[in-house]
């Protein structure tokens, strides 16, 4: 069973269930690449997956859903933060790996910025699952003894530059070297 499938399973699904949800996902990970965000629908992920509307909208609130959804996943599956260096060049590290990662999918990155800015509650639950993921990359490069208030600081600048990629004032690519000085400056009061 690949780690999604149990990720599903834990979630309530049995293996039946969680392999259709799997489809599903795969579905509009495709469909995504080929039609787009803002041309996705619902029901096209269904066709593509070979299952009915019905179906699909059982285990996908809204296409929003499936684009948080599909973002955790692709985020989870990033390495792990770099040990070596100090402390500002870990969490510059954290942060390249982090955009590196967005940047892998377009697509995906292009659908995310609006979906996580959706009120479904499965969009909620996965919009805090994602924060604690960037704050537990961040806590882990700045080691022991950081501020808290520093781990704040490198949240809120993380979240506006997705923000800012979202909006198209700078690209995915461009994310992390735009931040290394603002990690430098952040990091730099302790």
């Amino acid at each position: 069973m690949s780690s999604q499938v149990h990720d599903a399973v834990g979630r309530g699904l049995d293996g039946r269930q969680a392999r259709t949800f799997e489809r599903l996902l795969a579905a509009g990970s495709d469909e995504l690449r080929a039609v787009g965000h803002e041309a996705l629908t619902v029901r096209g992920v269904a066709a593509r997956a070979g299952v009915s509307s019905a179906t699909a909208y059982t285990y996908l609130a809204s296409k929003n859903h499936l684009f948080v959804e599909l973002f955790w996943r692709h985020l989870t599956e990033a390495s792990a933060v770099e040990e070596a260096g100090s402390r500002a060049e870990r969490v510059q590290a954290a942060v390249r790996g982090l955009t590196n990662r967005i940047a892998d999918e377009p697509s995906l990155a292009a659908a995310v910025t609006p979906a996580l800015l959706g009120s479904d509650a499965d969009v909620e639950r996965l919009r805090l699952r994602i924060g604690a993921e960037f704050a537990s990359r961040f806590e882990a490069a700045l080691g022991d003894g950081a501020d808290g208030a520093v781990g704040e600081a490198l949240l809120l600048a993380f979240s506006g530059a997705l923000l800012q990629a979202g909006m198209g004032l700078m690209t995915y690519d461009e994310m992390a070297d735009r931040l290394a000085p603002v990690v430098a400056v952040i990091v730099g009061r302790e």
